[in-house]
């Protein structure tokens, strides 16, 4: 099948591989090169780095919605009459005058179970709600965002300790699985597209930063869940007086205290108390301007005190 693969970060760069592996990928889209750290060191995404890799002419339009930039995409479309344009997390919303374009339609491979959790961040959002099964759907797209027709899907278990990242990477691998499995069926006339039911749907919009606080307030496995849903990427954080700490796992204790939420109770642990009077212990932090480490090394250069409020 001659495809267009349309897609940026990391979780499309599987699709991308197993598509060019069995079809003609044609040509791959994806956002501009962006400036990258305190450097301003301009990076390409992970699917053009992919692409170029594999021998794969590369586009990466501003817009494909208005501008200069949208005529030229449309013409190179037109063009290229691909049968299928498969997207991945490519960040930009399709026009209808090219989701109409090819004869299998657009088809996304999005990281949910639709319709549950539509929207940009369903892996971390997945994780913070304390669901214990997640997994990728592929859908016909149309104008709505994420409401097209499902076309298949695939579960994929969330273990207690699992993080984003470990489920990122885990429905990565299987959306690159899927999506061939899809196109087969698509070839093959087999195919039921199924209608989403909007009363099951919720959505798991963009994070910020200043989303990515840690209440502590809340009941400690509602912490717990919050701080590996946000690891590795955006991570959670907390202060520890001025300082900013990211936090990138904890555990469960047995601990259980009546001090104030956000009090650090054992200062050799970082065990601090949460709203329900159980307590987490952070494992893995990063002390402002600092490195990734674990915890004890962090209390052996920090010497955090015993009873400060975290917040």
């Amino acid at each position: 099948m001659n495809i267009v693969f349309m897609g940026t970060p990391d979780f499309a760069v599987a699709a991308l591989e197993k598509l060019a592996s069995c079809h003609n990928v044609m040509a791959v889209f994806t956002q501009p090169d962006k400036p990258k750290n305190r450097g301003k060191k301009m990076q390409a995404p992970p699917v053009k780095e992919c692409a170029e890799k594999l021998g794969i002419p590369v586009y990466q339009p501003l817009s494909l919605r208005k501008g200069e930039d949208a005529e030229t995409s449309l013409a190179v479309l037109n063009q290229l009459a691909p049968d299928c344009i498969v997207v991945a997390a490519y960040g930009q919303i399709l026009p209808e005058n090219i989701l109409s374009l090819p004869k299998y339609g657009c088809i996304n491979i999005h990281a949910s179970l639709l319709p549950k959790y539509r929207g940009a961040a369903p892996i971390q959002k997945c994780i913070i709600d304390g669901e214990t099964t997640s997994g990728v759907t592929t859908m016909l797209m149309e104008k709505g965002l994420d409401t097209g027709d499902m076309l298949m899907s695939e579960e994929v278990a969330i273990t207690p300790e699992m993080t984003a990242g470990e489920l990122h990477d885990k429905l990565a691998a299987v959306g690159g699985e899927l999506i061939l499995k899809t196109l087969a069926a698509c070839e093959d006339g087999t195919l039921t597209p199924v209608k989403q039911d909007d009363s099951l749907s919720c959505y798991a919009g963009m994070i910020s930063k200043e989303m990515c606080r840690i209440d502590f307030s809340l009941p400690a496995k509602n912490v717990y869940d919050f701080i590996r849903g946000m690891s590795p990427s955006p991570c959670a954080y907390t202060f520890i007086g001025d300082k900013r700490l990211k936090v990138y796992f904890a555990v469960m204790t047995d601990c259980t205290s009546d001090k104030p939420c956000g009090t650090l109770i054992d200062e050799e642990k970082l065990t601090v108390v949460c709203g329900d009077g159980k307590c987490i212990s952070f494992t893995e932090v990063q002390g402002e301007g600092g490195r990734r480490m674990d915890a004890s090394s962090f209390v052996n250069g920090f010497r955090p005190q015993r009873g400060i409020i975290l917040g």
